[in-house]
């Protein structure tokens, strides 16, 4: 059965391959600086007008304001002593991509729930575009639902598909 032919790949079809070690520094220095827990000036690897692009629970954010006031100090205040560990990067001329998870001690409210104390592993994907130097869009997946079991809280009320995988429950058929 044959499905639907979207076109594929738009973003990254017209990459300039040249740029690879260019994105590679500036990636390779922004985890550094985050890992220093810079803020006010972390604007060396954004560009002013960048796109922060995150899933539900994390919001999309227009400009280095933006992620600095609605991403970074939030998360900083809701988590202490974090530190981003990516497990894989790829780069391919102006993008690249990385998973990874962060290490991080949950000391401040987070989704409304009450800080804990417990260190959990906050688990991402990131994609980033590179453009004369600084990055210009970053595509993001934070799994907060990971992060919100860790601390006490099943946002799926015992209905997650992990159950199928345990044979707890069985899938419905189509």
């Amino acid at each position: 059965m044959a499905g639907a032919r979207p076109e594929q790949a738009v973003l990254t079809r017209g990459t300039d391959m040249s740029k690879t070690n260019e994105t590679r520094a500036v990636i390779e220095g922004m985890v550094d600086g985050l890992n220093d827990h810079r803020i006010g000036d972390i604007g060396e690897f954004f560009a002013q007008s960048f796109r922060w692009m995150g899933n539900t629970g994390c919001g999309s954010k227009t400009g280095l304001q933006q992620f600095q006031d609605n991403w970074q100090k939030p998360f900083q205040a809701a988590f202490h002593d974090k530190v981003c560990v990516d497990e894989a990067r790829v780069y391919m001329g102006e993008w690249a991509a990385a998973f990874g998870h962060q290490k991080a001690t949950h000391g401040g409210t987070f989704m409304g729930i009450a800080p804990t104390g417990r260190r959990i592993e906050i688990r991402y994907m990131d994609f980033w575009k590179v453009e004369g130097g600084r990055i210009t869009d970053n595509y993001v997946m934070v799994d907060f639902p990971h992060v919100m079991a860790q601390l006490g809280v099943d946002c799926f009320h015992g209905e997650g598909w992990e159950a199928f995988d345990d044979g707890t429950r069985t899938p419905p058929t189509p």
